[in-house]
């Protein structure tokens, strides 16, 4: 007898299983993870500290790089330092001329210039030390225009001028103040044979390290009072921009136009920059490690949803008995491990934005991570939880629903 189509087996064959909502796959998939708590933050860890790692060294290699751009803004990359180099047929170190700062500041391009002349001569704190004892400060004489060149400021006190340059005063570099003991300018320090006046300590001066080292005596001073010859030891300008290059090639040639071969000419900012340009370099291996960590994390979360899938066997033959289908199962599954690995790759991006920010603290840097680390690190955690619940989910979607009751 042929079936009507109001006959049972025709409706059976009509039945549709009932499709899972965007919030009913996050309450089934969040399941798992409210009934298991410890379960979840300890495999959520592996995750945490995989993508804390990555972040935090990537972070603190972008702060110490927008510390040195910081830097490097604020000295400029437009400051070069021409000094004597070796005669080529006598092997000695050759003098510039009295006059090379005038001749520098005649370049097109240059905007200030300045110099300093080295002096064989030492300086102490008092004259009970020994004149060997100098602690690595040297004693040099230096134009009133220096300052401006370097683009450097005093901490306390004020630089040489017209009118302290010819007396017996001295400004100490920072370095300088700390190992003479130095606290405050009025005080006094032993240079050569006499006493002579600080009027002024520096503060620090990232591209001039020889600086920072140095008493400096004025120009005028230094030849009366310490038989300085006048000639220059290093001519330091600063030029526009656009015309360090040019101002680069002419400098040599215009302080010695017989024997240019004779000047060095060089970049105080190059090493600032290269570091700058390198800066994360040595952080490879360190992102390695972290993305090492993140795979462990990753096995951590397919081996608990394997052990999940087990444990819940009968709550699967349940529900493929009551109508769920094979794909349902699967979402359940795949989205538990989705949301574990979300948990911990929020916990880690947490943690690494943390970590960067106590190091840049602590080191007085700019905090910066940059936004496509934190996207990517997330995105990492979301790809490892689709593919560590892929398996146990495909496993649990075959579980033979009579099977699973009866195991259960």
């Amino acid at each position: 007898m042929p079936r009507t189509r109001g006959t049972p087996g025709r409706r059976a064959r009509g039945l549709k299983a009932a499709r899972l909502g965007p919030r009913d796959v996050l309450h089934v998939g969040s399941a798992g993870l409210r009934s298991r708590p410890v379960r979840v933050v300890l495999s959520a860890l592996g995750i945490a500290i995989g993508i804390a790692t990555m972040i935090a060294v990537v972070g603190i290699s972008a702060s110490s790089q927008a510390q040195l751009i910081r830097q490097l803004d604020a000295l400029g990359t437009n400051m070069l330092v021409a000094q004597p180099g070796q005669g080529m047929f006598s092997g000695e170190k050759v003098k510039l001329p009295k006059d090379a700062v005038g001749m520098v500041g005649r370049i097109e391009g240059v905007e200030k210039a300045g110099a300093t002349g080295d002096l064989d001569r030492t300086v102490r704190r008092s004259e009970k030390i020994p004149e060997g004892e100098t602690g690595g400060i040297a004693v040099r004489a230096a134009t009133e225009g220096l300052l401006d060149v370097l683009r450097g400021r005093t901490s306390a006190g004020t630089w040489l001028n017209a009118a302290n340059g010819r007396y017996p005063s001295v400004v100490l570099g920072h370095v300088a103040a700390e190992r003479l003991g130095i606290t405050r300018p009025g005080q006094q320090v032993w240079v050569d044979d006499r006493y002579f006046t600080v009027v002024g300590i520096l503060e620090p001066l990232p591209l001039s390290p020889e600086i920072e080292r140095s008493a400096l005596v004025g120009w005028e001073g230094a030849q009366e009072l310490l038989g300085f010859d006048g000639h220059p030891t290093a001519v330091y300008e600063r030029s526009t921009d656009a015309s360090v290059r040019t101002v680069q090639k002419l400098l040599a040639p215009t302080i010695d136009p017989r024997n240019p071969q004779n000047v060095q000419v060089g970049d105080p900012s190059a090493a600032l920059q290269a570091k700058a340009a390198t800066e994360g370099a040595f952080s490879t291996l360190l992102l390695g490690l972290g993305g090492i960590a993140l795979l462990v994390g990753g096995v951590g979360v397919a081996n608990t949803m394997i052990i999940s899938v087990l444990e819940r066997r009968h709550e699967i033959g349940l529900r493929r008995s009551l109508g769920a289908t094979k794909g349902q199962i699967r979402i359940q599954f795949v989205t538990e491990s989705l949301m574990l690995s979300g948990l911990g790759g929020l916990a880690g991006v947490a943690l690494g934005g943390a970590a960067t920010g106590v190091y840049a603290y602590t080191g007085g840097l700019p905090w910066v991570v940059p936004p496509w680390a934190v996207a990517g690190g997330f995105g990492a955690t979301l790809v490892i939880g689709t593919v560590a619940g892929l398996y146990p989910a495909v496993r649990a979607s075959r579980l033979s629903p009579t099977l699973a009751l009866q195991a259960a």
